[in-house]
């Protein structure tokens, strides 16, 4: 889905920001599906760098990592950027920052990619999507999963907002034409563009 959405305005040349490039796989599988682009990959962990790296194999070559966070990466300007699984981290105000950070390093109309945990905390029953998450997981056959401490760690961990703030931070970051393209119980994303 993400190959998808970049690719309606990144050219077959494009140049790519990844934020939380540690790991490796997504970034794998875009060099893999645009043999063209290129890409910067930001990421806090060393470790997790080397692990991408490794990951990433031949393709490894189409990419320049670099330690630390957003205001670490190259100036750009980029054709794209993605954040999968990163924003949830970062309080509110980290991550509008954060967010505004990506934006400024992106040409006009480039895609901003943001995929991450965000639900909605009504009073009555406020984990009622981290169980539901939860139990999901559990009836995928992940084994050993117990749900009150992984319910008790992500509370702990992920200060997620509701889908309506992530919007709406998305839109004070400087972002325009914002859609929600994936909704999967607790996980939304979105994209968005540089005006």
């Amino acid at each position: 889905m993400v190959c998808l959405l970049l690719a309606e305005r990144v050219p077959v040349d494009g140049h790519v920001l990844v934020l939380g490039a540690g790991g490796g796989l997504e970034t794998k599988a875009m060099a893999e599906g645009h043999p063209g682009w290129r890409f910067d990959g930001i990421d806090p962990s060393a470790e997790m760098i080397r692990q991408a790296e490794i990951v990433l194999g031949p393709q490894a070559a189409k990419v320049r990592f670099h330690l630390g966070t957003v205001e670490d990466a190259p100036a750009g300007p980029y054709d794209g950027a993605t954040s999968l699984l990163v924003l949830h981290f970062l309080g509110r105000d980290e991550r509008l920052r954060t967010v505004r950070d990506v934006v400024k390093r992106l040409k006009p109309g480039a895609p901003f990619v943001a995929v991450h945990h965000s639900f909605p905390k009504p009073d009555a029953n406020p984990d009622r999507w981290l169980r539901r998450n939860a139990a999901f997981l559990t009836g995928s056959g992940i084994p050993g999963l117990r749900i009150d401490e992984m319910i008790a760690a992500m509370q702990d961990r992920l200060p997620a907002l509701a889908p309506e703030e992530d919007e709406a931070l998305l839109r004070e970051a400087g972002l325009a034409d914002i859609e929600l393209f994936y909704a999967a119980l607790t996980f939304k994303g979105w994209i968005g563009y540089k005006p």
